[in-house]
């Protein structure tokens, strides 16, 4: 009962604003082509996610027939283009960051560099990754690593350089090696951090594709969101972003239940 109640009070809000959208495009208070009612994108959604042809039991299975409309291929082509840049930024910042934080010497020879690229927006980026990569998946892959790698760099270097020295002391009183004392103590007491910059990594690829799926690709979300708007597709334009902010949702979510069964050490809960 107390879950529908909490669904029912989150439902509140977008049921009244949807309500109110809709009865402001009906009334025709403004242009369907600057912003359509929520019906007509709800049927442009489901007209975006369907199969383009009939089902034809020789042309493959019912399965892959039904994932063969745009949406299902444009999303899967964008989550593709998020998990292989995101792998790369955040294999590479975990351990430099690691380093950084446990060893004073490696802070002080990469912190310079890492302070004058960091406030540099990745979209600032697109030019050279154009120049160096071209068009296509290679420039979008260099963007989405570069959004993902700083947010969890610096978490990473945060969490092991603020490990409660207590715990350091009592492991080196214990005769615990320097090896055991990065392994045992600094990784796991820096978990938290370390797992919310992957978090925050992850928001940052998504955002990031999204525009360079606009400039340096010609498939994905964000180059159909591109393409609809040289038609003046509003509501082809509204579904993708409704798209996007779907596919947002499921990924946190994902990296939510992560977080908390991979910290349930730390929340005091057994299993």
């Amino acid at each position: 009962m107390d879950t529908v109640k909490r669904l029912a009070r989150a439902l509140i809000v977008p049921v009244l604003f949807l309500a109110a959208w809709e009865g402001i495009s009906r009334a025709g208070w403004v242009s369907p082509i600057v912003l359509p009612a929520p019906s007509q994108v709800f049927l442009r959604w489901i007209a975006y996610a369907r199969p383009l042809q009939p089902y034809d039991p020789s042309q493959g299975s019912w399965i892959a027939w039904a994932f063969s409309g745009e949406l299902p291929q444009d999303a899967a082509t964008s989550l593709l283009r998020v998990a292989g840049g995101f792998a790369l930024g955040a294999g590479l910042a975990l351990p430099l960051g690691l380093l950084m934080g446990a060893k004073p010497a490696v802070h002080e020879l990469f912190n310079p560099l890492v302070q004058v690229l960091r406030p540099i927006p990745p979209i600032a980026f697109i030019p050279l990754a154009i120049l160096w990569f071209g068009l296509g998946d290679p420039p979008a892959f260099f963007l989405i690593s570069l959004g993902a790698f700083f947010p969890v760099l610096m978490n990473t270097i945060a969490g092991v350089r603020n490990v409660d020295g207590i715990y350091l002391r009592a492991a080196r009183n214990l005769g615990a090696s320097e090896w055991t004392l990065f392994r045992r103590i600094m990784i796991p007491a820096a978990m938290p951090y370390i797992l919310a910059g992957l978090r925050i990594g992850v928001g940052v690829a998504f955002i990031v594709v999204i525009v360079a799926e606009m400039i340096a690709v010609n498939a994905g979300l964000g180059y159909r969101i591109l393409e609809a708007r040289e038609y003046f597709w509003s509501d082809k334009v509204i579904a993708g972003m409704i798209s996007i902010g779907l596919a947002g949702l499921g990924i946190d979510l994902v990296m939510n239940r992560l977080n908390a069964w991979l910290l349930r050490w730390h929340r005091g809960v057994e299993g």
